[in-house]
């Protein structure tokens, strides 16, 4: 199989997320001229810019650790038969699409997300607060774990790692689109569910949830409830840098301009966050049990940090866990009907549920 025909036969079989990914654009174009809403290109050129870089970092990475794995005795005859033969090449040729889809995603919901108050009131929030203090026994979530994490060496840990999640969205992707060890089942599923997640957890869901989470229902709504967790988070980051309370201070004054960049916006129910992690996680799980078991743990520890930093109740995590499942189960239904559309000019790739052993 030539080149042209290797790649033409992955976009065919990746045709129904291409497609959502057009639906969602046409969703977002509507709204951007129905309410007048504007976008900044800006956004879109510095998502474009880390995802790509993010690919190179990839293959820098992946081609220092398999030298030192595997010590080739001839190390350019082998990188040149594992990067450059024409199915490396094909390969991240159909890739370009998925990549640049990813890219503009990000800021063109981060968009939609500070726009929020156009379509609704964020009222939810005394509804969550009610609900996680009758599951908690009176408690809210952060109290519960203030004996363990309050600590201010661990809130700045959980800082630190709560953004180093953003390495998710564009090294992450970029490593599942283009890596050869990602079973391209896995691959198909894995980028539906990501644009589903954005646009059906992080545009429909919290749009119809609307909530500003902990960090904010004071300054937004004038609910003292959190007052106490701000004021520990404020004294340990004196200690300590705390990386997320300058950031929350950032987004705060965002919203009062109405800022709509990148990575502005506020919205508690459900969680991107978990909602990315849990996404990584079950893809990695039908790749490799070490990388399972280390994304189920960054997932743990990254809904932990959600509530402990303040972005979230604990209830927004549950929330996007159940929803971001839900979606990998309905990807793996499109694309076995899909996989029975015949191809093309040819029949149908044969498919495998073999998993790569560790």
């Amino acid at each position: 199989m030539n080149t042209l025909s290797q790649v033409a036969r992955r976009w065919w079989g990746e045709f129904p997320l291409y497609f959502y990914g057009l639906a969602c654009a046409a969703v977002v174009f509507y709204l951007w001229s129905r309410f007048d809403i504007p976008y900044d290109n800006a956004g879109s050129t510095t998502s474009i810019q880390l995802i790509y870089t993010g690919a190179i970092a990839w293959f820098f990475v992946d081609i220092i650790w398999r030298l030192f794995r595997d010590r080739p005795a001839r190390p350019f005859a082998w990188a040149r038969e594992r990067y450059l033969t024409r199915s490396a090449l094909a390969t991240l040729a159909a890739s370009v699409p998925l990549l640049l889809m990813c890219a503009i995603l990000i800021p063109v919901f981060s968009s939609l997300k500070a726009m929020i108050p156009l379509f609704s009131e964020f009222d939810w929030d005394p509804t969550f607060i009610a609900w996680e203090r009758a599951l908690l026994f009176g408690y809210d979530a952060w109290e519960v774990l203030q004996p363990v994490f309050g600590w201010p060496v661990v809130s700045a840990t959980l800082a630190v790692l709560y953004h180093l999640w953003v390495l998710l969205l564009y090294l992450g992707v970029a490593v599942v689109a283009i890596a050869p060890g990602v079973y391209k089942g896995v691959r198909r599923k894995f980028f539906l569910s990501y644009a589903m997640a954005w646009s059906l957890v992080g545009g429909l869901l919290a749009t119809w949830l609307a909530s500003v989470g902990p960090v904010f229902v004071e300054p937004i709504l004038g609910i003292p409830d959190f007052a106490p967790q701000m004021d520990y988070l404020r004294s340990a980051n004196e200690q300590v840098p705390v990386m997320t309370v300058p950031v929350q201070d950032m987004l705060l004054a965002s919203y009062l301009s109405a800022d709509n960049g990148l990575g502005r916006g506020i919205s508690a129910m459900p969680s991107m966050h978990i909602a990315v992690c849990v996404l990584f996680w079950l893809a990695a799980r039908e790749t490799s049990v070490k990388a399972g078991r280390f994304f189920f743990w960054f997932m743990v520890v990254i809904w932990i940090g959600s509530v402990h930093l303040a972005y979230h109740y604990a209830l927004d995590g549950l929330v996007s866990l159940v929803a971001v499942w839900l979606i990998w189960e309905f990807a793996e239904l499109v694309f076995e009907a899909w996989d029975r559309v015949p191809v093309p000019g040819g029949q149908a790739d044969l498919r495998t549920n073999t998993v790569p052993a560790e």
